[in-house]
């Protein structure tokens, strides 16, 4: 049986990116809040978030979310809505420095990995990755395949 927090983890997904894990070898997880509207957090809520596209940025000593599509809240009024303008993401210095240092470096990016309620918090993860090439992606794959079928091979 599954322990309360245990539950509480799981329910808390909001958005999952799982190209991520796909397309990129993914190093180091961080977890950021992130500054949004009220009618953004509502929508997050309600599941309308899409991280697919989304990628995170070091910019004058802070971290910005963009391409991350939150769609509009249907009962929130103003016109002017934005639904992929860039965020701030808030983390510690000492971890700006560090993602700095990493993505100047080259080779490596940020990536919005999930995003999830934590403590009536909208919290995301994002993590520091580097690109594959076709034939790791080929490798993982085949991987998975064979997985698949030792794992029927000892159910049957």
């Amino acid at each position: 049986m599954a322990s309360k927090t245990e539950k509480n983890a799981k329910a808390a997904t909001i958005a999952l990116n799982r190209s991520a894990a796909h397309e990129f070898h993914l190093l180091k997880r961080f977890e950021a809040g992130v500054v949004l509207s009220g009618a953004e957090v509502k929508s997050a809520r309600a599941g309308k978030v899409n991280l697919r596209e989304g990628y995170a940025r070091v910019k004058g000593g802070e971290v910005f979310l963009y391409g991350v599509h939150f769609s509009p809240y249907e009962h929130a009024s103003g016109d002017d809505y934005d639904p992929r303008r860039p965020r701030k993401l808030l983390l510690h210095a000492s971890e700006i420095r560090k993602l700095e240092k990493e993505t100047q470096s080259g080779g490596t990016t940020l990536v919005p990995t999930r995003l999830y309620l934590k403590q009536g918090r909208i919290k995301i993860e994002i993590a520091l990755a580097q690109g594959k090439r076709l034939y790791d992606k080929r490798e993982a794959l085949k991987r998975r395949v064979q997985q698949r079928e030792i794992d029927r091979a000892g159910r049957h």
